[in-house]
């Protein structure tokens, strides 16, 4: 795990010499007191630049980022004067830290993938890139309640407002900057904001698109003109010959990427865009020359392309054929070298949950972590990835609100017809996009205030809709639009929320009643819930990355960069609603840059054999999984009962309809508690580090262990 950190303190504060009796272990010292800043972990050298416009201004840049070191210095004259936007306004996945005089600005991004943290320390505040450092720093103890929001509501900011897992430690919400001056602190958001007194000026639609092709262009330029690198052997030296086994094959079986650069290539519309753009575009963007067996000094011009294929899972055979199919159609570009990796039932998602490092906060991608991990150890250095496109291209449902706002209700038509097909041919079928309407409608017409209250209600009514069928698969079709419509709401409990205790839900239920009271920035519903989602997601991924983290390899997603989401933001929602948006966009994207050649199908869903391969990890490693909630930390907690989750676990590995998202949470919280309290040490070190890490002080009475 990569992190950084740093703190301001005020006149009054600690002095040097106590700063300097505590430092992060294994840290980098950027710059040093009176307002210190060290970046920690295996970062790369091109991944920590630090630009200086005179002895009291200062730019330090973590991650990757499209921006010459001229365009550095412009953005800190920039920041200097206020113009905070112009830090985030570059290609790339990166931090951004801007230090004038006493005054530091620490900027997050659009998305919330790369999110920063403050905590009150030492008479001032520190920050940083990851939470528990701060929480070891502190010595703070688990926050149970935002661990019941965040299992009860976790696409809901109202629930979860500014916590994290732990108590005292703060997060910057997406959009937004941290600036610290002598040690008091401030947070304000650097993205202008849309009127709600008129409508807002319909887009061009074509202009959009085109923004959407150059952003996702720039983006994979940034990475590909970005230094290569190759992956560390760490003493794993290659044990020669083996029957059946190529030098890749032996070197993914030792678990370390091929050097270069590479992609995800499952046959999606998002992860084929990605790839089809690395290996078009000028320059050698493929993998280091002669890397690959039996490519000679040309393999340097290929792009790796990795497809994984799941020989476990029965349910959903038919879509992953098509997939693999396009897949293999796609990779036959001479531009691409195709690997595909195959795995049986110890790929399935809940596989190997015993094992696996401790990730910043607990999230649902833990449960499916070892199974992507087998995927990207087949991959490059440098592997992108086609995460967030879904959230960040796709239109929310309830953006069917905001048409309805802005009196474009013809353009209703086709998302709530398409929503009617997805039923399959039913009795009810023809009542579905008067259902629909009169759901934007609803909406559109209940308040802020209102929509959260009616959530905290529902909370304490226990009233949850029974959406089993929809991402989580169960059988047909009826849960797209039992989902679609749950999603027409202002706030909505989560899909594990029917397992908590009531006294949980009291909980929850009371920080919604809270949030209703407290005046907020009015912003249209779908606009409000998009945003919401991608933040959710963005979170995901971080922990996904973390979990499934391959040594000396960087995972890319460039559809979760500052300037892809501002793109993907322009485009118009009479665009977004419309059935297979995401595949038309895409597609426009790859004819700008030259490729139309695309198989046929191509951006058809892939939920069913992702629903598939869930309920049969769960059937295949039921027990394992139910063994977990014998005595299960959430239950100490007073979260959940066990016996009631058990049995959930059970049903629903015999194909019970239940919402399998709203179990992978539970069980990921679950593996997520039990490594917490297993990790041995601190984040910090010195004479006046803390004595204890975090958590484990106080987390053990709290959960009476």
């Amino acid at each position: 795990m990569r992190w950084l950190v740093g703190w301001s303190s005020t006149a009054s504060g600690p002095d040097p010499a106590q700063g300097r009796a505590i430092q992060p272990v294994g840290a980098h010292l950027l710059w040093a007191d009176p307002d210190p800043l060290w970046a920690v972990g295996d970062w790369r050298p091109d991944e920590v630049r630090v630009v200086q416009a005179d002895p009291f201004s200062r730019l330090a840049v973590f991650g990757c980022c499209g921006a010459s070191d001229d365009e550095l210095r412009v953005g800190l004259f920039a920041a200097r004067g206020g113009a905070l936007r112009h830090l985030t306004a570059w290609p790339g996945s990166y931090t951004a830290v801007a230090q004038v005089g006493r005054r530091t600005t620490i900027v997050g991004d659009l998305a919330g993938a790369r999110p920063v943290f403050h905590t009150d320390w030492g008479g001032g505040t520190a920050y940083a890139t990851a939470a528990l450092p701060l929480a070891d720093l502190i010595e703070a103890q688990l926050d149970v309640g935002h661990l019941g929001a965040l299992l009860a509501c976790p696409d809901s900011p109202e629930a979860m407002r500014d916590g994290t897992p732990y108590l005292g430690v703060r997060r910057v919400p997406p959009g937004h900057a941290l600036i610290l001056r002598d040690g008091a602190r401030d947070i304000i958001g650097y993205e202008p904001t849309a009127s709600l007194a008129v409508a807002a000026p319909q887009a061009d639609q074509e202009q959009a698109v085109e923004g959407v092709r150059d952003a996702l262009v720039e983006a994979v330029r940034a990475r590909l003109t970005a230094p290569r690198h190759a992956p560390e052997t760490g003493g794993g030296l290659d044990p020669g010959p083996v029957p059946g086994m190529g030098p890749a094959e032996r070197r993914a079986a030792r678990g370390a990427p091929a050097p270069g650069i590479g992609a995800d290539l499952s046959g999606g519309s998002a992860s084929a865009t990605l790839a089809l753009l690395a290996a078009g575009l000028p320059g050698m963007p493929g993998t280091l020359p002669g890397t690959l067996s039996g490519q000679g000094t040309e393999a340097g011009q290929r792009l790796l392309a990795v497809t994984f294929n799941d020989l476990a899972t029965a349910g959903g055979a038919r879509s992953r054929e098509a997939e693999l199919e396009r897949a293999g159609a796609i990779a036959a570009d001479p531009r691409l070298h195709h690997v595909v990796v195959a795995a049986g039932e110890e790929a399935l998602p809940y596989a190997a949950l015993d094992s696996g490092p401790l990730t910043d906060e607990p999230g649902p991608s833990i449960v499916v972590a070892e199974r992507h991990r087998r995927r990207l150890v087949a991959g490059s250095a440098d592997h992108f990835v086609g995460h967030g496109a879904r959230q960040a291209l796709d239109a929310h449902p309830a953006r069917l609100a905001d048409l309805l706002l802005d009196r474009r209700r013809r353009h209703l038509l086709r998302p709530a017809t398409a929503l009617a097909k997805a039923d399959g041919p039913t009795g009810h079928s023809f009542f579905v996009p008067f259902t629909v309407y009169r759901a934007a409608r609803k909406l559109a017409r209940t308040s802020y205030r209102d929509g959260v209250e009616d959530a905290a209600s529902r909370l304490l009514e226990r009233r949850f809709t029974d959406d089993g069928g929809g991402a989580a698969g169960g059988k047909g079709g009826r849960g797209v639009v039992s989902a679609s419509l749950a999603a027409l709401a202002w706030c909505r409990p989560g899909p594990a929320a029917r397992w908590l205790t009531g006294e949980a839900l009291a909980e929850v239920s009371l920080r919604l009643a809270e949030a209703a009271a407290r005046p907020v920035t009015l912003r249209r519903p779908g606009e409000r819930r998009a945003d919401a989602a991608l933040a959710r997601y963005a979170a995901d991924h971080r922990v996904f990355e973390q979990a499934a983290e391959v040594r000396s390899q960087r995972l890319h997603a460039p559809f979760l960069d500052n300037q892809v989401v501002r793109a993907c933001r322009a485009l118009p929602e009479t665009l977004r609603v419309q059935p297979g948006a995401r595949a038309a966009v895409l597609r426009a994207v790859l004819a700008g840059a030259g490729i139309r050649d695309l198989p046929p199908g191509w951006g058809a869903p892939s939920h069913a054999a992702h629903a598939a391969a869930v309920r049969a990890g769960l059937r295949a490693w039921v027990g394992e999984v139910v063994s977990l909630f014998d005595a299960p930390l959430l239950a100490d907690a007073g979260l959940v009962e066990a016996r009631v989750v058990r049995k959930a676990l059970r049903a629903a590995a015999e194909g019970e309809r239940l919402p399998l998202d709203g179990l992978a949470e539970l069980v990921s919280t679950e593996v997520w508690l039990r490594r917490l309290l297993a990790r041995r040490g601190t984040c910090w070190t010195g004479t006046a580090a803390p004595r204890q890490r975090a958590v484990a002080g106080g987390v053990v009475p709290r959960l009476g262990l």
